[in-house]
């Protein structure tokens, strides 16, 4: 694996998130301070399945934009050289200009691709896209910011 590639035990390492909300399965390439892809394997299996419309299962828009703000934190992760520890977490802090295009459905490779845009006091902004095969499924201009947290 080259070094600009990230297996599932490496976004693990990176991210604090845990089965069923990491939302991101192998990062294809990133370059630190510019840019990220990643995909997500849609399957059947996903527990929000079985709720969200279970006779035309649809991945929910709110999930997307979860799977590009976890990339967006690997890439902001790796840019600063650091993994989520016990003591600091990477918020999602706000979003704009967010569209849904075309749904994800079970079977798709969700393509995401996050770039930033500009960091300024703690805050990193991203313009991100979700694409399958080629088609925008969504996209939107992403914030987020490391944080502190008392435990």
């Amino acid at each position: 694996m080259s070094d600009n590639t990230l297996d599932i035990r490496k976004i693990l390492d990176t991210l604090p998130h845990r089965y069923p909300f990491i939302l991101v399965d192998k990062v294809i390439s990133w370059v630190p301070n510019e840019t990220i892809t990643a995909i997500k394997n849609v399957t059947i299996n996903e527990e929000f399945f079985q709720g969200h419309f279970p006779n035309y299962p649809v991945m929910p828009g709110v999930l997307i934009i979860e799977s590009l703000a976890q990339t967006a934190g690997i890439l902001s992760f790796k840019s600063m050289n650091k993994t989520a520890d016990d003591d600091t977490l990477y918020f999602f802090v706000g979003i704009d200009n967010c569209r849904f295009k075309k749904p994800v459905v079970p079977g798709d490779v969700l393509n995401l691709n996050v770039s930033i845009e500009k960091v300024r006091g703690g805050v990193w902004k991203y313009k991100a896209i979700a694409t399958v095969e080629e088609s925008i499924c969504a996209q939107a201009d992403l914030m987020c910011a490391l944080r502190k947290i008392e435990n």
